[in-house]
């Protein structure tokens, strides 16, 4: 991601595209000006990938970044249940106070409800904050169509972790309470990669859908831990990048999570398998209580503190 932002005069993304019909055949110009300077913004749609299509973006100048280019030519994606156009406030309010990195297609919401001010309360009173990457994919939005789970193809999402992390999960002395489904599914990712790694799997970098279902389930969080700690040390490496597709529905027992904070999804979504697969049937009464009190759902709703239930 950071290097196709960082890319001059050209960059190719795979996008999804409204109104396609619309899109005839040839480029699309578009005279814009960026940091001062004049250019011309020409993107040429390519082969289709699914439900998306790669596009060719062509730019005449070679000072200016795509980053540059979407600062200015862009407009922040926010849910299109909203039924509004963007607004300034929605650069403060739809991003995260600690978010870093460019990459992700929506803010992980959860993190909606810090600000610094609870971030700093929380600090004072004992808890440890940490962060990880992982890039929202397109594909978190996709529901599930298919009459059966094991019919339904999860999408790949990319993460970053650090090794200090890693060694503070090793050394874990209290609950982790992951804030989203994004960093539920990063930790919880991230055991199974070190158990690909005691299994003598050099692929580990890499966690299909199904894999924490069929991979060997009795090393501890410690074990798991220490076998990713093992690659830092072989690899000289302070950071692991990796991607994830694990899906994780009923049935799935946590590894890495004790609780978590989420918003409140809708039906027919892997967000709210997820859900059910901590807190088991009693996510019926939630969202029973939550749908009789008036609880707002999705990107801009309220949140929930969620228990995950030990078999």
């Amino acid at each position: 991601y950071a290097l196709n932002f960082q890319q001059t005069e050209h960059a190719a993304w795979l996008c999804m595209i409204g109104n396609l019909k619309k899109w005839k055949e040839g480029a699309l110009k578009r005279e814009i000006t960026v940091k001062g300077k004049p250019l011309t913004l020409t993107a040429e749609r390519g082969a289709c990938h699914g439900t998306s299509h790669w596009v060719d973006f062509r730019w005449n100048n070679p000072e200016i970044t795509f980053a540059d280019i979407l600062e200015v030519f862009g407009e922040l994606p926010i849910p299109p249940y909203l039924n509004r156009e963007s607004e300034a406030s929605d650069e403060v309010r739809y991003q995260t106070v600690y978010s870093k990195e460019e990459g992700s297609v929506a803010a992980p919401t959860a993190g909606l409800h810090f600000t610094r001010a609870i971030l700093n309360d929380l600090k004072e009173k004992g808890v440890h904050v940490r962060e990880l990457t992982l890039h929202v994919g397109a594909g978190t939005f996709r529901p599930v169509k298919a009459e059966t789970i094991g019919d339904h193809d999860m999408h790949t999402e990319h993460l970053v972790i650090s090794r200090e992390l890693v060694e503070q999960l090793k050394e874990k002395t209290g609950d982790i309470v992951a804030v989203g489904t994004t960093s539920v599914r990063t930790l919880e990712s991230l055991y199974w990669m070190g158990v690909k790694r005691l299994a003598g799997q050099g692929d580990f970098f890499t966690l299909g859908q199904w894999e924490a279902y069929t991979l060997p389930q009795d090393y501890s969080l410690r074990e798991a831990m220490e076998a990713l700690c093992g690659w830092f040390d072989t690899a000289c490496q302070e950071l692991l990048k990796a991607r994830t597709t694990i899906i994780i529905v009923p049935g799935y027992r946590y590894r890495v999570i004790d609780a978590m904070f989420t918003n409140f999804h809708q039906p027919q979504s892997t967000l709210l398998l997820l859900v059910g697969a901590a807190v088991g049937e009693d996510w019926h009464k939630i969202y029973d209580y939550a749908l009789t009190h008036d609880f707002r759902f999705l990107s801009y709703g309220d949140s929930s503190l969620l228990e995950v239930k030990k078999s």
